[in-house]
């Protein structure tokens, strides 16, 4: 947390000996003063931020039922079998969002004294444009600090983690106490209050004044100006959309079962109506993005982004990798030139339903389900996020057989980059990318931050939650709407009606569980899976299990355990923190 960063090397620096590198000149350190003529530093506090966001795909998914690792040091295989502790803990973003909340709270101390641009009103926007994302930027940062860190301390308190609402000089005193959880959740909001009233709904180019969101017309009605800070130059910085976005993800996580608590006040409908806006603006239920479920796959989608443009998909994306071949390169089987990082489990594979809706363990065996043709009539989702034995994968749809007498490469445990499962991780994967050497082909690819099918589902939560898989709380749909229109995308139940939908409209408890399974697959292998369980309080120690295929015979294998302990559906407060400060609780279990 002490990441003070008062004086900043300036990035231009050319160091001409050993000597200048170690000490260099006076003149080419920059003082926080300086912020306030000189645009272009000020600014690189507030794109410092930006560089220290949690990535999307951290294949946390590896640490749960869904999918195992073939690399034996990955630090969520460790976690998952044993090593899981407060001085080894890859889940921590402890020192980088402090370290970001440190360059926010100096650009927010300093930014209305900048110099941002000659013309009066364009420095006006960019002043409370940045302001925006600045106290967006903070409260996403409280946010993952919370989903992360927060917990039960040893007195029984639902605590959040210390609240850093302004810089810290080298002077200040850093031995703070936890805040409460609530008071994390209130400042999130008021964060976030403050982002909205300073940024657009979405960054565009204006024709007209009378087209200037109405919240900023009184900061400036010159076209020319507001495009120059508000339009699409500005695409993918973090805006009021992306706002609605983590307060949607706030609300939903402050509702959940492991965080609920005397001391917390937050419900499920409040939840509800915090993705309800973002599912508004998008256009309701007839707004879900038709493709957005091959989301990484769309290749003309992908391929003909311009200008900062998202895909239907994309609330929130990074930017375009050109030519990159990363997701391939790690998680391809090893016939296709791949090292098959992430191995999906056989529990996973058991998740997807019948391609009529039903699950294939259904009592009464309704959706037809046969062992001895497992990957048969099943979820088109199946074989869209899953390789699995006798599907065909890569630019020459090559044929993957993973059994153990196959003879191949990409049989189990074959290599050290082979599949320990049997299975194979399709989804984000293109699959018109070519690693093989004679004849690379490389394709850009983004990543995501937030994708709309995200904020769906989250709203066929809480709702079912608040009202019931029928009600709506006002609104224009409900949580069978929201799963119906998502399972209709997948193509299941499209030739019956999906009669196991209509079943689990009748029963909350089987709503719940049909929406967290859809949740499950819709989401797999984007980082979700992990902290879901967690949030659920649902078992952590189901053990990952696999197929071994040869000709007819299916024998299902043990993989991976799980050692979870019941302290562990809260991560810990850094041990090197607790050891230096004495008012900073650790969470029960972890001390």
């Amino acid at each position: 947390m002490k990441n003070t960063l008062l004086i900043l090397a300036s990035a231009a620096l050319l160091f001409s000996s050993c000597e200048k590198w170690l000490n260099p000149d006076l003149e080419n350190l920059k003082t926080i003063e300086q912020m306030h003529t000189d645009a272009r530093y000020a600014q690189g506090f507030l794109t410092t931020a930006y560089r220290t966001i949690p990535g999307y795909y951290d294949n946390s998914d590896v640490a749960t039922d869904d999918a195992v690792t073939n690399q034996r040091s990955h630090p969520y295989l460790q976690i998952a079998t044993g090593s899981w502790t407060p001085t080894f803990n890859p889940t921590s973003v402890w020192g980088q969002s402090y370290g970001a909340m440190q360059y926010l709270n100096i650009f927010l101390e300093n930014s209305n004294l900048v110099d941002w641009a000659e013309d009066p009103e364009a420095a006006q926007l960019f002043n409370i444009r940045m302001r925006g994302e600045a106290f967006g930027l903070r409260a996403l940062y409280i946010y993952y600090l919370l989903r992360n860190h927060g917990g039960i301390n040893a007195s029984g308190e639902l605590m959040g983690v210390p609240l850093m609402t302004q810089s810290m000089p080298s002077t200040a005193d850093f031995n703070v106490p936890r805040a409460s959880f609530m008071e994390c959740i209130n400042q999130i909001y008021m964060d976030l209050d403050s982002a909205d009233a300073y940024l657009p709904m979405q960054y565009n180019n204006v024709a007209t004044a009378a087209q200037i969101p109405e919240h900023l017309r009184k900061y400036s009605q010159d076209v020319s100006a507001y495009n120059r800070v508000m339009g699409e130059y500005s695409r993918q910085l973090f805006d009021g959309l992306i706002s609605k976005a983590f307060r949607a993800r706030t609300a939903l996580l402050a509702a959940s079962p492991y965080f609920q608590h005397t001391s917390n006040n937050s419900d499920w409908a409040t939840a509800a109506n915090a993705a309800a806006s973002v599912i508004n603006f998008k256009g309701g239920i007839s707004g879900l993005p038709n493709n957005g479920h091959t989301y990484y796959d769309n290749r003309n989608e992908i391929d003909n982004l311009s200008n900062g443009t998202n895909p239907p998909e994309m609330i929130w994306r990074e930017v375009i990798q050109p030519n990159n071949s990363d997701q391939e390169l790690q998680n391809l089987p090893p016939s296709l030139f791949g090292n098959a990082l992430v191995n999906p489990t056989q529990n996973l594979v058991d998740a997807f339903p019948m391609a009529n809706g039903y699950p294939i363990n259904h009592s009464e065996n309704s959706g037809g389900y046969n062992a001895a043709t497992p990957y048969a009539d099943r979820d088109p989702r199946l074989n869209l996020y899953i390789i699995y034995n006798g599907s065909t994968a890569g630019v020459s749809n090559r044929q993957i057989l993973t059994g153990s007498a196959s003879g191949t490469a990409d049989a189990i445990n074959a290599r050290e980059t082979s599949s320990r499962t049997g299975y194979y991780m399709r989804k984000r994967l293109r699959a018109d990318v070519n690693l093989d050497p004679v004849n690379t082909v490389r394709r850009n690819r983004y990543y995501p931050r937030v994708r709309y099918t995200e904020i769906y589902l989250s709203y066929a939560e809480a709702a079912n939650e608040a009202w019931g898989p029928d009600g709506t709380g006002g609104n224009a749909y409900s949580a069978y709407d929201v799963i119906k229109a998502i399972r209709q995308r997948a193509g299941v139940g499209a030739t019956n009606n999906d009669p196991y939908l209509e079943e689990c409209r009748a029963d909350k408890d089987k709503m719940r569980a049909l929406i967290r399974n859809e949740r499950r697959l819709e989401l797999c292998f984007e980082s979700f899976r992990f902290w879901d369980l967690r949030r659920w309080k649902m078992p952590l120690t189901e053990s990952a299990t696999g197929m071994d295929i040869n000709g007819s015979n299916y024998q299902p294998i043990p993989v991976e355990g799980r050692t979870f302990q019941n302290h562990m559906y809260y991560g810990p407060i850094p041990f090197s923190e607790v050891l230096k400060y004495s008012n900073l609780q650790q969470n029960t279990g972890w001390e």
